[in-house]
């Protein structure tokens, strides 16, 4: 698609703009071809049409979604609008200081200190890959790290920018990260004097200038040096063009170095009184800035910290300054006073016949002693820098180093002399090599992914440096004018003229002066005075003043003008450089001694170091003048962003393919412009091909790399379009059948409503009509009723009158039946009678025999009973005699009656069933005795039995728990080993052989250490022996014969206590032994699963349709160039199962295998969340669902284990609200009242970060105002909370090692064969 195309209404552009340089403007009309204007909106509703060249339309602007990039080169439209905008969004809005274009890390000075520099930052970024993170300096540090580790090259970081725009802290952090991430293993502590090199350079060579407070007023590099294992082993510091003319002279509002000020203030001090030192007020040199304080700076505990690193570094000489008086100045140096006083007021001059002593005027004098300040300050620093070296040199080899460049950027004042020159054609150095640098990377790109290489016209600035260095160029002619004893700045000039000017383009003259002169460097136009050029350049000192130093006692100072002196930053001799072009070498010895010479010297050595390693390039920028925080200034920061190369890189990245993506990105953003047929293909590289050709027709608006696919301008914010098209008819189709159910709702509501109300008026009217029916029907049934009632009550009367006739006559003749029947019945009634009583007298007489029988019976059981006692019986038979006696009487002498035959028979039984009942009683008796007996022996043999089956219950149910499937301990009760071992001590315990059980003891303790230590990242092996150096602990508790560890021991167990030895002090040392493998045990499971903890927490996305990648730019995410082999959320569960499972078969007590849970857990919610902070294209509403659905996943995992009262939930806390907070609505005032109430486990700082943070993903969503943001930040005012961004991911909770009796008695454990422990006897 032509871009003249993408120029139709509702679209943006940037149109010029005086006060901010580009504003936005909406098209309101399709621009067509040939057009003349351009009708557009801008923001404030003013309607322009506004002129434009169909050859070069105004530059549009990308869409919402692409603004506030991490990196700058993955915007869809390149230019300078686009790079200021997504600057100024990510600055004042996401309060972000760090953003790449390309290769550079762009650095905006916030003014303000924030939280983003602490150790867990720098941990954080160690060992993450540049496109992982947030923009950082401790990522382009990393990088250079691990490069320097990985391809074994040397490496550079370039930090630049003007004055006041924070190179100096930048290139500091560089360095602190270094010294952080490669601690040295010796006790020298070289990473600690490498960082207390900074105070002490900042002390002496920077000072407040009107741009800045600590601005450096000379270039370093600094070359910090590695050993074989990548650790700091020493550093070495070279410096440029320090600023010399500062000692002497300050423009208004300026100071002169810190550490003039810092010894003024200290003063008082013992160590400083014999300097005889007064206020900065009373010294010329310390107060012609007319200012001598900074605001918010403690100068003296400023040189408490300068002396506490010249402490560290070592004992330097002491330091001296120049002074308003002469004597104490001759004083303090051990000069002639006398010599000095003559010289510095009078000038010899030797001619060839005589020689002349000439007194000087008021200014000769004044320069003359200005020259000689400035010479002695030059060697003093230059003296520190080396003394620097000496203390951080470093007697090994050196395999690899970095280096940290930290030097002026391109400046432009109203007043521009040498040091301005000189810093420019520094900058022009670098910039060339910086564009040589930017062209390579882009053809190495090219050539990677297989695309024709096509030739990229970018600006080259050696027309520029040839200006300046080559043969009769600026400085040749400089150095040439200095020569000549008559030789004049205004005379060099007009060389320059004659030279230059209408025959080098880049040389002008200016109209309205004759003492200045212009060169077009790559950044602007700058126009140099030529007023103290040559003088600056020779920076010379009479020769007398030279000899009277060179004379003084003052071992120190006469040193420093020698004729020979030693050099001053030796670099190693292991460095190995080539030129990338030859060195220009100066004809003779005195012009190699002028300035402009040896800076020259030095800027090739220092170019010729760059190009022999890998650079890295951080770019500072100002954003504003007053030095307040996070306000942008655009037309400054444009200025800054066009003379520090960063336009220069975004040009060149814009005119072949700017956009690249890698085809895994480009198939999880524009799938859903994909067909069915598309989808169905298995080869996603394949897929995307055939997208963009059906998407794109022009086949030259894009290449297939081998893995990226490469875009031209605006391509890319085509497809966007084309993505916001398809969702936006989908969320109108969505929006349709929603509204749709809406109305038929509302209307079956409306209907039903209607039914509702009719059917109340039809029911009304049917009830009237009813009501009436009703009384009619009342009305008839009164009538009717009276009607019948009369009738009733006449056919009453006459009913019962009939009845009363009839009843009448049936009862007359009823009378006369009963009279004619009642003597019949007389009769009856007596015959009746007799048969009754004749009747009852029969019966009486059959009740009387059976009466008499059944007495009979009763009898003969009682003499039954009483058949025992003879005389009792014989008494009973007189007794039936006499009672039978009428029987007898009736049929005397007649043997064969009944009653005596009975009795006889009775008799006999009698006799006869005592006998044998006398003998069962003796039988029975027998019996008893022996059951008696029988039952006590099997009591016995039962008891004895339950006690044996329940033992065998309990081992059986302890060896079914404890199962192993595997490991060192396979089918056995959990901590055998720590039972034998305790058994071991038992028996020297029996033996009260205090010896052997030290030695043993000992022995042990000693062999679990040697096996922990040689087995320090086996999993398996460590819990195994946390296992049983706990049960170990727990036996020697439990066996201990205290009363607290005895109370639930069974009688059995107690008799098996140690009867001789007090074993506590073991106890403790076994506690401490426990607690060190414990960590080592959480070091080695952290270890393992850290890796897995942010691809699979954060970057995994599990979820259908919330995939949220978007363009990364030049720094490629990682896990974007192949999703294969990648973490998972299943990575991280089954991690977490393996953990689990290892540690129940090793037996490990369920409290600390709790306690190891809530740690684990703790460090994915904490390592989650820190990423997240650094993350900014992770924090949108779909990445909050993505990690509130992980963190589900880890809650379900914690149920399934039966872990939920571990607390391990708890820990995810802050991980589940900054979820919660990503996902929730953030406008009103009940937003930020819900998100303060909610947010209780985050900090204030926390909090903003997110919101400041939070990215759309599409263009339906809405960035976070930043008046929101301060809305929530005020509410939160009242917290009191750590203000610390980052969580410690290396924070350990307290362990505690509860007591647990072991249920097994020590008579019943085996030991198996598998130990081979045959040595071993049961005693």
């Amino acid at each position: 698609m032509a871009l003249a195309e993408l120029y139709t209404q509702y679209n943006r552009v940037w149109i010029p703009d005086n006060e901010e340089v580009w504003q936005s403007a909406e098209i309101t009309k399709n621009y067509k071809a040939g057009d003349l204007f351009l009708h557009v909106q801008l923001e404030d509703g003013t309607e322009l049409n506004y002129p434009v060249d169909p050859a070069a339309l105004p530059p549009l602007r990308n869409p919402d979604i692409l603004v506030g990039e991490n990196d700058l080169t993955a915007l869809s439209y390149l230019h300078e609008p686009a790079v200021l905008h997504n600057l100024k969004v990510r600055f004042v809005e996401s309060k972000l200081i760090y953003t790449y274009s390309g290769i550079i890390l762009v650095a905006i000075n916030p003014y303000k200190q924030l939280p983003i520099y602490g150790d867990a930052i720098i941990h954080a970024y160690s060992g993450q890959n540049m496109g992982d993170m947030d923009p950082h300096i401790f990522a382009v540090a990393e990088e250079a790290y691990k490069q320097m580790a990985r391809n074994n090259k040397n490496q550079s970081i370039i930090v630049s920018g003007e004055s006041g725009a924070g190179k100096t802290v930048s290139a500091r952090y560089t360095m602190r990260y270094f010294a952080t991430v490669s601690k040295s293993t010796s006790n020298a502590h070289v990473e600690d004097k490498v960082l207390a090199s900074n105070p002490i350079t900042e002390a002496v060579g920077n000072a407040k200038t009107t741009r800045n407070d600590n601005s450096s007023r000379f270039g370093k590099y600094t070359e910090i040096s590695f050993d074989q294992s990548y650790r700091i082993i020493g550093a070495n510091m070279r410096t440029y063009l320090l600023e010399k003319s500062r000692v002497v002279f300050q423009s208004e509002n300026e100071r002169n170095y810190h550490i003039f000020y810092q010894l003024c203030a200290s003063a008082m001090q013992p160590e400083f009184q014999h300097l005889k030192l007064g206020s900065a007020e009373k010294f010329n040199y310390t107060r012609m800035g007319g200012n001598t304080v900074i605001e918010g700076v403690d100068d003296r505990a400023n040189m408490v910290e300068t002396q506490k690193t010249f402490a560290l570094l070592g004992n330097f000489l002491g330091i001296s300054t120049t002074y308003s008086h002469l004597n104490i100045f001759c004083e303090l140096l051990d000069l002639n006073f006398d010599k000095m006083t003559q010289w510095l007021c009078h000038r010899k001059i030797i001619t060839t016949s005589e020689t002349v002593i000439k007194p000087m005027t008021k200014p000769q004098a004044v320069n003359a002693r200005d020259a000689l300040a400035k010479k002695i300050y030059s060697h003093l620093f230059d003296f520190i820098v080396e003394r620097i070296n000496q203390a951080l040199q470093f007697t090994g080899k050196q395999h690899t180093f970095i280096g940290v460049l930290d030097i002026y950027g391109f400046e432009t004042f109203d007043v521009n002399s040498f040091e301005q020159f000189c810093i420019n054609y520094a900058n022009e150095k670098l910039q060339l090599q910086f564009n040589l640098h930017v062209f390579k990377l882009e053809q190495e790109e090219y050539m990677k992914e297989d695309i024709p290489w096509t030739l990229i016209d970018f600006y080259d600035n050696q027309p520029v440096i040839d200006l300046i260095e080559a043969k009769m160029g600026i400085l040749e002619l400089l150095d040439e004018e200095c020569l000549l004893p008559h030789g004049t700045d205004e005379n060099w000039l007009q060389k320059l003229y004659n030279n230059f000017v209408n025959k080098n383009a880049l040389f002008e003259k200016p109209r309205m002066s004759n003492t200045s002169f212009i060169i077009q460097h790559f950044a602007d136009k700058v126009e140099y005075k030529c007023e103290g050029f040559l003088e600056k350049n020779r920076d010379t000192v009479y020769e007398v003043l030279m000899e009277i130093l060179k004379e003084s006692k003052f071992r120190l100072c006469a040193n420093f003008f020698q004729d020979n002196p030693v050099s001053i930053s030796p670099f190693s001799s292991t460095i190995n450089i080539k030129s990338a072009r030859p060195v220009l070498k100066p004809p003779n010895k005195q012009l190699r001694m002028t300035v402009g010479s040896k800076f020259r010297s030095s800027l090739s050595l220092l170019m010729e170091t760059l190009n022999a390693t890998t650079p890295h390039y951080v770019r500072c920028i100002k954003p504003n003048d007053e030095k307040q925080p996070f306000e942008f200034d655009s037309k400054r920061v444009a200025q800054q962003l066009r003379a520090c190369g960063v336009l220069e890189t975004i040009r060149i990245s814009a005119q072949s393919y700017p956009s690249r993506w890698t085809y895994i990105e480009f198939f999880s953003r524009y799938s859903i412009l994909m067909t069915q047929q598309e989808l169905s293909l298995n080869d996603k590289k394949q897929i995307c091909k055939i997208v963009l050709q059906r998407l794109i027709q022009d086949p030259n608006q894009y290449q297939f790399g081998r893995t990226k696919i490469f875009f031209r301008a605006g391509q890319v914010a085509y497809l966007e379009k084309l993505r916001s098209d398809k969702l936006r008819h989908a969320c109108i189709m969505i929006q349709k059948n929603v509204r749709g159910w809406l109305q038929r709702k509302k209307f079956l509501r409306i209907k039903q409503a209607a039914v509702t109300i009719q059917q109340y008026f039809r029911g009304q009217r049917t009830v009237r009509a009813l009501k009436q029916t009703w009384a009619a029907i009342i009305i008839q049934k009164y009538c009717r009723g009276y009607l019948v009632r009369k009738l009733c009550q006449l056919i009453h009367v006459a009913a019962v009158t009939i009845q009363a006739f009839t009843r009448g006559f049936l009862a007359r003749k009823k009378y006369r039946k009963m009279l004619e029947e009642h003597k019949a019945v007389i009769l009856q009634k007596y015959a009746r009678a007799w048969l009754a009583r004749r009747r009852f007298q029969n019966i009486r007489r059959f009740v009387s025999n059976i009466q008499l029988s059944y007495r009979v019976q009763r009898l003969q059981k009682k003499i039954e009973e009483q058949v025992r006692n003879t005389s009792q019986f014989m008494i009973c038979t007189v007794y039936l005699s006499y009672l039978f006696s009428p029987l007898s009487l009736l049929s005397a002498g007649n043997e064969k009656h009944p009653f005596i035959v009975l009795f006889r028979v009775l008799e006999k039984k009698i006799q006869n069933q005592k006998q044998d009942y006398e003998k069962e009683i003796e039988l029975l008796k027998g019996e008893i005795k022996v059951l008696k007996e029988e039952k006590s022996q099997l009591q016995q043999q039962i008891q004895q039995e339950i006690i044996i089956q329940d033992g065998l219950k309990i081992e059986v149910g302890q060896l079914t728990k404890q199962a192993q499937p595997r490991g060192v301990v396979v089918n056995t009760i959990p901590g055998l080993p720590a039972h034998i071992l305790f058994m071991c001590v038992r028996y020297a315990d029996y033996l009260n052989d205090a010896d052997m059980l030290k030695s043993f003891i000992n022995v042990t303790i000693d062999g679990i250490k040697q096996v922990v230590k040689e087995n320090s990242e086996n999993f398996e092996m460590l819990s195994f022996w946390l296992s049983n150096t706990y049960y170990f602990l727990n036996c020697l508790k439990q066996y201990s014969g205290e009363e607290e560890f005895m109370k639930s021991n069974t009688p059995r167990q107690n008799k098996n206590c140690l009867k001789h030895f007090d074993l506590s002090e073991y106890r403790q040392i076994l506690s401490d032994l426990a607690i060190r493998i414990y960590h080592q045990f959480i070091v080695v499971m952290e270890n393992n699963i850290q890796p897995m903890i942010v691809p699979g927490m954060l970057e995994y996305e599990s979820l259908q349709g919330i995939s949220g990648l978007k363009p990364t730019g030049f720094r490629k995410r990682s896990s974007s160039i192949d999703d294969t082999d990648t973490y998972t959320m299943t990575s991280i569960l089954q991690q977490l199962s393996y953990f689990y499972s290892t540690m129940c078969q090793n037996g490990l007590d369920s409290e600390l295998l709790k306690q190891a849970v809530k740690q684990l857990f703790f460090l994915i919610g904490a390592v989650t969340l820190n990423s997240l902070f650094l993350r900014k294209d992770m924090c949108s509403c779909r990445k909050g669902m993505q990690i509130r659905c992980n963190i589900s996943y880890l809650e379900e995992w914690l149920k399934d284990k039966n872990l939920q009262s571990s607390n391990a939930k708890e820990t995810l806390e802050p991980l589940a609200q900054a979820a919660w907070l990503l996902q929730v609505k953030k406008i009103t005032d009940d937003d930020a009242k819900e998100i303060c109430e909610h947010c209780t486990s985050l900090s204030t700082v926390q909090i903003v970060k997110i919101l400041n943070s939070y990215t759309p993903i599409d263009d339906f969503e809405k960035r976070v105002a930043p008046s929101f943001v301060r809305k929530v930040q005020a509410m939160l005012n009242n917290r009191e909370d750590v203000p610390q961004l980052m969580l410690d991911t290396k924070y350990l909770f307290q362990v505690t090692f509860p007591f647990t009796p072991s249920p097994h008695a020590l008579e019943m454990i085996q030991v198996p064969s598998s130990f081979k422990l045959g040595f071993l006897t049961r005693v």
